[in-house]
């Protein structure tokens, strides 16, 4: 799989996760910004932390960590796919 089918899949798992319940189409920004930071992070809980800081810094909302986490598995899961992808 290449970054570019992997960075797609990402987006859309991280466009149906809605954690504010705001809609699909209301976290363009904030997605672009963890799929790139997904680049350079192999660890879970580092994607996660990540993935906090976007969200609270745009909509000043607090995730809490486990619920971040549960989607950070599943962004792992998806770049180690296309890593083993050859």
């Amino acid at each position: 799989m290449d970054d570019i089918l992997m960075n797609k899949k990402c987006i859309r798992l991280l466009e149906e996760w809605d954690p504010f319940g705001y809609g699909q189409r209301s976290y363009e920004t904030e997605i672009a910004d963890v799929v790139a930071a997904l680049q350079g992070f192999d660890d879970p809980t580092q994607i996660a932390k990540n993935i906090q800081t976007v969200y609270e810094a745009s909509f000043e909302q607090w995730i809490p960590l486990e619920k971040c986490m549960e989607i950070a598995y599943q962004l792992i899961a998806v770049k180690f796919e296309a890593k083993c992808i050859i």
